[in-house]
């Protein structure tokens, strides 16, 4: 059990914990029509993200991460996002790559087992979906930092990490060197408050993880991970700061969006054996879908015949995805080599190699007897 509790963020706020706009609030200066965008694909993000664990449950799809209560996070970023801007994914951000333009068909053949579900489309300005932890900073650095030295930044490169990740060696080094070099980056921190089973204050004795960026030369700002204006206002600044035409202003920066997730860590891991009940249900009365939707039902913008079109339509993208998926051609083993490197690096061919003969000799179907 874990010694310390995920605190209530007091951080950057704009919608009160029932959905309406807190006093000291101002709202975005967006549209109706962008508004309600970032909605449905909230809505879209939370089935899909629902479906998909159901799917595990039947044995249709390997292990999944879900990202039950990361939504407005992943989707509000996003949406600060210019079409030339990059998102740089771990293992639990769909919501944010699906928000980008990549296809829901793609992200559930990856965890169906299909290497082509990890291939970007050429349209889509993401990375593939990183399972190795806290390695996708560096990535992130290390493209943005080939826009300014090819003097090109028009760009930003936004990575999405875990408060997990923040306590690996990557993180440490790819914030340094955005710092030391400006890169156009902005590191997006979900702490959700539990690395698996690890609690945050087991992670770092900072009080802050946003304040780690102080260390390194630029600025960290906390912000309330479950509200999605909030999320969508401070990411829209980092943006702004990052593309800033005077050198000395363009500066990276690390955001923290305090939040909680709401399920488990995979579907392998049973959150009840290390996280108080109490704790969960405190967090789900601010679950970020509720409140975003009652502002917009305050606000005019959203009412009961919207809500059923709205999922109705998201239903059916994600009947679609399904679709397409569980009619893909059969997997082949040595796609995964594929997507790796440009040109396969001899080790690689070698090992493919090696499969090949092992099928040959084998079979695809042979059983491996203990």
């Amino acid at each position: 059990m874990g010694t310390t509790k995920q605190e209530l963020p007091a951080q950057l706020q704009i919608l009160d914990d029932d959905g309406g706009l807190r006093d000291d609030a101002e709202e975005l200066a967006l549209s109706d029509d962008a508004i309600v965008d970032m909605y449905t694909d909230m809505l879209l993000a939370r089935r899909f993200d629902r479906r998909v664990v159901s799917l595990n449950r039947q044995g249709r799809i390997g292990s999944f991460p879900p990202m039950y209560g990361h939504e407005a996070a992943q989707i509000a970023s996003a949406h600060a996002l210019a079409d030339e801007d990059w998102v740089i994914p771990s293992y639990r951000d769909h919501g944010a790559l699906m928000a980008q333009g990549f296809p829901l068909r793609n992200i559930l053949l990856y965890y169906m087992g299909y290497e082509a579900g990890n291939a970007v489309p050429d349209d889509v300005n993401a990375l593939p979906i990183n399972g190795s932890v806290g390695s996708q900073l560096l990535h992130a650095t290390g493209m943005a930092w080939a826009d300014v030295l090819r003097d090109d930044v028009d760009s930003v490169y936004c990575c999405y990490f875990g408060d997990g990740a923040t306590s690996q060696g990557f993180a440490q080094e790819a914030w340094n060197f955005a710092g030391v070099f400006d890169t156009p980056n902005v590191f997006f921190c979900q702490n959700n408050g539990w690395a698996i089973s690890v609690p945050r204050d087991r992670q770092t004795a900072a009080e802050t993880i946003a304040q780690k960026a102080h260390a390194f030369g630029f600025d960290g700002v906390q912000v309330d991970g479950m509200d999605p204006l909030a999320v969508y206002r401070i990411t829209r600044e980092a943006v702004r700061r990052a593309k800033d035409p005077d050198p000395d202003q363009s500066r990276p920066m690390l955001i923290e969006a305090v939040l909680y997730r709401l399920g488990a860590h995979s579907t392998a891991d049973d959150p009840s054996k290390y996280r108080p009940e109490d704790e969960v249900e405190k967090w789900r009365e601010r679950d970020p879908l509720v409140r975003f939707e009652q502002f917009l039902r305050d606000t005019g913008r959203l009412d009961d015949e919207r809500q059923d079109a709205l999922e109705t339509e998201v239903d059916a993208q994600i009947d679609e995805a399904i679709d397409a998926a569980e009619s893909f051609e059969a997997a082949d083993p040595s796609q995964m080599f594929e997507h790796v490197y440009a040109n396969t690096p001899d080790h690689l061919q070698d090992q493919a190699a090696v499969l090949e003969s092992l099928r040959e000799r084998h079979g695809d179907d042979a059983l491996v007897e203990d």
